[in-house]
């Protein structure tokens, strides 16, 4: 069986169109949808095209789909900064009644297992909730009580953006990597599973990407089109950045 993880689309409909372009084409039988699909400046079309692939498909949440679907029914994460309400009241307005119940019921993890790899957990941050963050730098040993007892050959996560693989203790930790707000290049970043397990980043038309994005009314479109699409942050930039908020 040949599975594509797709993780943290942030509502960024090309990456998400030019992805699964290559999913077709690399003949997968599985897609999981590794959390975060929202909150970003095309949720609609987003929900809208990953709740109806013509592929088996497996949800897991992400804090984003969470908090976003918590906004609807006025539950605000104080985590959340204030400059970015407005973009959150907006997504939770955007997507449908059926959204949100359906993002209800995506689970926290899912386990399966894959020919010649083993028991595979996916997960959005870690196994224990959608939130924590943690990189290629952190120290096995803040992440061997979290990741050991699962008992896995391959743990797959995201939500931090960027793509890694490692090891920590007895487990493999490999990070898709984000298809709508990569970190540390321009593209749409995604991991495919068959015989092993493969980083993969997809090339699409940027520039035309970020016009779609400025032509949406969402409330950080400019932002997103500038530092999201055109011109990601590196992951130098962000390893200092994450190492003051791991496990916060």
């Amino acid at each position: 069986m040949r599975i594509a993880a797709l993780y943290d689309i942030h509502g960024n409909l090309p990456a998400l169109e030019a992805v699964l372009v290559e999913v077709r084409s690399a003949a997968v039988d599985h897609i999981v949808i590794g959390g975060d699909v929202l909150p970003g400046p095309m949720p609609r079309e987003c929900m809208e095209r990953v709740r109806h692939l013509d592929l088996p498909t497996t949800f897991i949440v992400g804090n984003g789909d969470r908090a976003t679907r918590d906004w609807r029914h006025g539950i605000k994460d104080p985590k959340i900064p204030e400059i970015v309400h407005p973009a959150m009241q907006w997504n939770a307005d955007q997507i449908t009644e059926g959204d949100h119940e359906a993002i209800g019921h995506w689970p926290l993890t899912v386990a399966m297992t894959v020919a010649r790899i083993g028991t595979v957990v996916f997960c959005h941050a870690t196994p224990r909730n959608d939130h924590d963050i943690f990189t290629s730098q952190t120290a096995d040993d803040k992440l061997e009580p979290i990741f050991d007892p699962l008992n896995a050959d391959l743990v797959v996560c995201g939500h931090t953006h960027m793509q890694f693989d490692r090891q920590a203790g007895r487990t493999r930790i490999v990070n898709a990597g984000s298809v709508g707000m990569p970190i540390g290049g321009v593209g749409a970043f995604w991991l495919l599973l068959d015989n092993g397990i493969h980083l993969r980043r997809t090339e699409y038309d940027v520039a035309k990407a970020a016009e779609r994005v400025r032509a949406t009314e969402y409330p950080h479109r400019e932002h997103f089109a500038a530092q999201s699409i055109l011109t990601p942050p590196s992951i130098e930039q962000m390893l200092k950045v994450y190492s003051k908020a791991e496990f916060t």
